[in-house]
């Protein structure tokens, strides 16, 4: 179950949490260049790994670094959450301020956690990150991801730019407005833009990965992003209106044409080409269709909205913990 955010803060440490799902491979380095970055800014910090379930040795792995130093925290989810899930996960466990996610397979350069830190304390309350430079995704990948957050945006009035991730760094104030929104699943991406604050955009590179694979594939591309379309924009919803709206109409004027050549025949002598009894048949599934397009969509208006709500299920489910993170519970 998930703990209150803010049950420890500590204002004098820097929470960096990252979500890791296979990564064994990738923990070392990443908790040597996370030290190494702030130890070298003079920061005191938390490095809160979130084990999303994974099927290797990262649990193993984490054990020993949280021995080798308790600075090093970790949190084992039940099974898979999916990446917004185990980044909620570190985000309600963090107790420090202000705190960074990032993602464990160091694609995020734990380098440029100084220039967001500087950021914050010249005022910022959120810092963005924007790719520079990312040859790991193809230009499709690109052009898709272009698309889907030119979409976004204009639908949800949101200005939501393409190369972002959940690179960020979040002012507890912050992290206190997202991870207090009742609503299930969080498109963090969205409400980072939509909460406001003082916000500021870095730029940095992506890294080539130095080990392991990306487990982020084509399926969770796209309920990411069929999330975020679905957490700011009731179109989807709004397109059988439409399609029920239109098939109505489309109805309606066939059968006022069925009626037109009726009578045009009648006047004319000429047979009728539409065969008796066919057209009324037709015309009436048509229509019945359009209506109950229309009240579908209207229902799902409504029903799309609560649905996920009042099941109440949480986000994650956490079958370990470090013992620092047991100590603060």
């Amino acid at each position: 179950m998930s703990m209150p955010p803010d049950s420890s803060p500590r204002p004098d440490v820097v929470s960096v949490v990252a979500p890791a799902y296979n990564e064994a491979e990738n923990l070392e380095n990443l908790y040597e260049r996370v030290r190494r970055s702030l130890e070298s800014d003079g920061e005191s910090f938390q490095l809160l790994i979130v084990d999303n379930g994974s099927d290797d040795t990262t649990l193993d792995v984490l054990r020993k670094l949280s021995a080798k130093d308790e600075r090093v925290q970790f949190v084992s989810l039940s099974r898979n959450f999916g990446h917004q899930g185990a980044i909620i996960a570190g985000l309600e466990m963090a107790s420090g301020n202000p705190i960074i996610s990032m993602d464990a397979d160091l694609q995020h350069p734990p380098e440029v956690l100084p220039e967001m830190l500087k950021h914050w304390k010249e005022g910022a309350e959120i810092v963005f990150t924007l790719k520079r430079k990312d040859r790991s995704r193809s230009l499709a990948r690109k052009l898709v991801d272009w698309g889907f957050y030119a979409l976004l945006s204009r639908l949800s009035g949101l200005q939501l730019e393409s190369g972002q991730s959940d690179f960020r760094l979040l002012d507890r104030r912050a992290l206190l407005a997202i991870t207090g929104m009742n609503e299930r699943p969080k498109f963090l991406r969205g409400l980072t833009k939509w909460i406001g604050y003082r916000q500021v955009t870095i730029d940095y590179d992506v890294e080539p990965r130095r080990a392991g694979r990306s487990k982020f594939n084509f399926r969770q591309l796209f309920r990411l992003g069929l999330d975020g379309v679905l957490s700011f924009s009731v179109l989807p919803l709004r397109l059988f209106t439409l399609s029920g709206v239109v098939v109505a109409s489309g109805a309606f004027l066939y059968g006022a044409f069925v009626v037109a050549s009726g009578v045009y025949a009648y006047i004319s002598g000429y047979p009728e080409r539409i065969q008796p009894g066919w057209a009324t048949v037709a015309t009436s599934i048509i229509f019945f269709g359009g209506i109950q397009l229309i009240g579908i969509g209207l229902l799902g208006e409504y029903l799309g909205r609560v649905y996920d709500q009042v099941k109440e299920r949480p986000a994650y489910l956490i079958r370990e913990r470090s013992k620092a993170l047991r100590r603060e519970d």
